[in-house]
Formats: C-alpha cells, sequence, structure tokens
C-alpha cells in the first residue's frame, strides 16, 4: 500500500469504515434518545392528565375532536409550557414527529462531512418533504 493512502499508519479505508461506523453509531442514539424522551413527555402528561379523574371512563360512541389550541405547533408548546397535561402529551407527539426529522439533519451533515454532495441533495429534499408534511398547514389560507 503506498504511503499516500496512510494517514499516522491507518489506512483511508480502514478510517472511512470507523468513520461510517460512528455516524451509525450516533444516528442510532439519536432516534432511541428521542423516542425515550417522547415517552417520557407523553407518559408524564398522561399522569397529568388521569390523576384528578382516575376512575374517569371513556366514550368511544361520540367522537370529539382536539380543542383548536391543540392542533398546530405553535398551540401545542404554548398549552403545554402552559401546563396543560393534554397540551404535554401533544409535545412527546412532536417530540417523536421530530425525532426522524432530526436524523434526516444529522445526515445530511455527515454526508457533507462525507462530501457526497448527490446524497445531501437527495438528503436535503427528504428534509423538505418531511417539513413541509409538517408546518405546511400554515402555508395553505
Amino acid at each position: 500500500m503506498s504511503e499516500n493512502n496512510r494517514v499516522f499508519g491507518v489506512s483511508l479505508a480502514m478510517l472511512q469504515e470507523w468513520l461510517d461506523q460512528r455516524i451509525e453509531l450516533v444516528i442510532a442514539q439519536l432516534l432511541r434518545a428521542g423516542v425515550l424522551l417522547s415517552a417520557f413527555v407523553v407518559i408524564a402528561g398522561a399522569v397529568l392528565y388521569l390523576a384528578p379523574h382516575p376512575r374517569a371512563r371513556v366514550d368511544f360512541h361520540t367522537f370529539h375532536a382536539e380543542p383548536q389550541q391543540l392542533r398546530t405547533v405553535d398551540g401545542v408548546l404554548h398549552t403545554a409550557f402552559g401546563g396543560s397535561a393534554a397540551g404535554i402529551m401533544q409535545l412527546g407527539l412532536l417530540l417523536l414527529i421530530a425525532t426522524p426529522i432530526t436524523r434526516v439533519g444529522f445526515s445530511i451533515v455527515a454526508f457533507a462531512m462525507e462530501g457526497d454532495r448527490l446524497y445531501v441533495i437527495f438528503t436535503i429534499f427528504v428534509l423538505v418533504i418531511l417539513l413541509y408534511s409538517l408546518f405546511g398547514s400554515f402555508l395553505i389560507v
């Protein structure tokens, strides 16, 4: 092997493989942390929601839509940080939705670090689609 393919006695192929493994590990930990945080927030909201009425019965015969303030990201944030149990549960669901979006954002950075422009472009396209699906309702009047 030539000297040009080695850095500090390590081949560039081995260095690239190590970097790829580190990126996969960070992505796995990112997804795991997002799901666990989301579950914790939803459970905390559910405990706050059920604590005042431990024996309440649920009526599935009639559909009850969420209040208007819990239908937007801004509304969920305001109600959750205002202490509303339903808002806290909705915030947990938003965190669950944000987890794969964060993963895609991290992937853009990882592909850019590797110098893979084609994957950066594709991943940015995926991120735009994900963000539009979450915030696109604000664009429609």
